[in-house]
């Protein structure tokens, strides 16, 4: 069976990074393949690069998720999943989705760190708009956004784990996610020093996407009459039509 997995951001290495996690967690007879965003941000940190990042997902996924058993949108914030999950017949997930899904089911309520300040009224719009609204006890970021953590990942800890601690202390969390694709193994090195469990959404997403396999789809499907369209790629166009 095939994952794929689709960064909508458009730096390869951070793709390469993600299918080398999923990798390593593959269960055996599961290959996993990465797709990078064929254009857009290099990373997402707006609303305009989530906004072009939602084409490019479903872009990335007209080329080459024909043979997918299953696909993770591999960009925290999930960028065209209910569209993705109208078009295509196998089961999608996305890192955010799936993430708050099992923190739900370890704590009351959770909290949710990333990188780079303009995430915070964007993901606290994405659990409210999914119906975790309640469960959430707040989003938190650090300045850096998660391209620059991802590049010195290292210089991030000790700024990480206190915000995570601030979720616990300040907003009442039981659990802390960890959300973003370039914050990806860095819960292992916040978790002795967080007192409450810490959830890489990336490992989480992934973890949850093998499960899925050979499931039915995801979500209530859309019949659609042929779609005209004009200037998109060829794969996205006869996809669409």
């Amino acid at each position: 069976m095939k994952l794929l997995l689709i960064n909508a951001n458009t730096t390869q290495a951070i793709t390469d990074r993600l299918v080398a996690i999923a990798q390593g967690l593959a269960p055996p007879g599961v290959t996993v393949t990465g797709a990078t965003g064929r254009f857009g941000a290099r990373y997402i940190a707006s609303r305009a690069a989530a906004a072009i990042a939602e084409h490019a997902t479903i872009d990335a996924f007209a080329e080459q998720g024909g043979d997918a058993d299953a696909v993770l949108i591999a960009c925290y914030g999930d960028p065209a999943l209910d569209a993705l999950r109208e078009i295509a017949a196998v089961p999608v997930l996305g890192l955010a989705d799936a993430t708050a899904q099992a923190a739900c089911r370890i704590a009351r309520r959770f909290g949710v760190v990333s990188g780079g300040a303009a995430w915070k009224p964007m993901l606290e719009e994405f659990h409210r708009y999914r119906g975790y609204g309640d469960r959430l006890s707040g989003v938190r970021s650090i300045l850096p956004t998660g391209g620059d953590i991802a590049r010195d990942p290292d210089s991030a800890v000790a700024s990480l784990a206190q915000t995570c601690r601030d979720c616990v202390t300040l907003d009442g969390a039981e659990a802390v996610v960890l959300g973003g694709a370039g914050l990806a193994g860095l819960a292992a090195k916040l978790a002795p020093l967080v007192p409450v469990p810490v959830l890489c959404s990336v490992e989480t997403g992934i973890r949850a996407a093998f499960d899925a396999m050979g499931g039915a789809p995801i979500g209530v499907g859309t019949v659609h009459a042929p779609v005209e369209t004009i200037g998109l790629s060829a794969a996205l166009a006869k996809r669409l039509g």
